[in-house]
């Protein structure tokens, strides 16, 4: 089993208890569901003492707010957002240039690599946005988390001459967590699509958008 489907034992070089136990956190969600992340149950796959995770997350909705904290950041590193192309008006930029393919290659890899680098966290995911449903502290949480990626997207949008950029990101995360969803959890679990396919679906979306 690789890393991301074994609870994490010892903190990785550099990182931190507070990481070790979130990340375990989200290896529980993925492995056993909601049912089974509890304090108990992530200080012995952490290989902790019994009562850190507490200290750390004194309840509940803490130690989810702490997973969702971690998922945002693990995420950010497995899109690449700094990999996005950054359109722009300046003097090296190539007005005549067509900003399509360039961007649907961009998002086309960062789904890909979510796809098949980190299928776990997708599902720690999904177990992270039901609960959000039920309490709702975590779901503005939760919220918050999601659009450190909605307005990026949004403002790239923008850089590429959508008429409304607000709309269009979200029909493109629309379809990105359908891509998602059915890759860990519905009809396509077996069958990662490949990186031309999703590029190909994206440039369809953004020359509808932006009519090119």
């Amino acid at each position: 089993m690789t890393a991301e489907h074994t609870p994490a034992r010892t903190p990785a070089p550099g990182g931190s208890r507070a990481e070790l136990i979130a990340d375990t956190a989200l290896a529980l969600l993925a492995e056993r569901g909601m049912r089974g992340l509890t304090h108990r149950a992530v200080d012995e796959a952490a290989g902790l003492p019994p009562g850190s995770t507490s200290n750390h997350a004194r309840t509940r909705a803490a130690l989810l707010k702490a997973a969702v904290r971690r998922l945002a950041e693990r995420e950010a590193r497995v899109l690449g957002p700094g990999e996005m192309p950054t359109p722009g008006d300046g003097p090296d930029a190539d007005q005549g240039a067509d900003p399509v393919p360039p961007l649907a290659d961009a998002l086309a890899l960062a789904l890909h690599r979510s796809l098949t680098q980190a299928p776990d966290l997708l599902i720690a995911r999904y177990e992270l946005a039901l609960e959000a449903t039920r309490r709702p502290e975590l779901r503005e949480f939760y919220d918050a988390a999601g659009r450190g990626f909605r307005e990026p997207l949004e403002a790239l949008m923008t850089a590429v001459g959508s008429a409304a950029p607000r709309r269009h990101a979200q029909s493109l995360v629309a379809w990105c967590e359908g891509q998602m969803f059915s890759c860990a959890a519905g009809a396509d679990h077996a069958a990662v699509p490949q990186r031309a396919a999703l590029r190909a679906g994206f440039e369809e979306l953004l020359r509808g958008m932006l009519d090119r």
